[in-house]
């Protein structure tokens, strides 16, 4: 049987990416022998349908199931309807998750488990989560410097470089 594994990385020793649409590669694999193909996701990085292109790459890979973190409604409808049944709550190592699999510990999953857009950010990291998943740096939760010199109650020093074009007091000419 086929199967495939959002994962962080491109080998069986990766660990699982919780991010079904914007995971950095799919594992297909073989369950039985073991063999697999890293497919890098070209769908990283879209705006958005991601998680529908991603569905449908897997289909296009002849899977049965689809074993991942999160999956949004639209990806989870676009897999089912290929037949594809959709595990989620999956995390751990991709070769441990196979051994479960075969096992038989795993149920498929009634439905999302996540809102729709939920594995979305502005960019990609090495870390298995991504960017944008709390409150880093220069992310708008207070990066600033303290470049300011203040709230305006004197101190300037007034030494502008006069490039006003009026011929009022203080703009580079004299009356006439």
């Amino acid at each position: 049987m086929r199967i495939a594994v959002s994962s962080a990385g491109n080998t069986l020793e990766s660990p699982v990416d919780p991010r079904f649409g914007r995971c950095r590669y799919f594992l297909i694999i073989d369950t039985g022998t073991l063999a697999f193909e890293a497919v890098e996701n070209p769908n990283i990085s879209l705006g958005g349908g991601a998680g529908i292109q991603s569905a449908q790459l897997v289909a296009d890979k002849g899977v049965q199931y689809l074993l991942t973190g999160n999956c949004g409604p639209n990806a989870f409808q676009t897999l089912t309807a290929a037949g594809i049944g959709v595990i989620t709550g999956c995390s751990g190592v991709v070769s441990d998750l196979v051994k479960q699999f075969n096992a038989g510990e795993f149920q498929t999953s009634p439905g999302a488990n996540v809102p729709d857009h939920f594995g979305a950010s502005s960019g990609v990291a090495d870390s298995p989560m991504g960017p944008g998943m709390g409150m880093g740096p220069g992310r708008g939760m207070g990066g600033g410097r303290g470049g300011g010199r203040g709230m305006g109650m004197g101190g300037g020093s007034g030494r502008g470089r006069r490039m006003g074009r009026g011929t009022g007091p203080g703009t580079g000419r004299r009356n006439k």
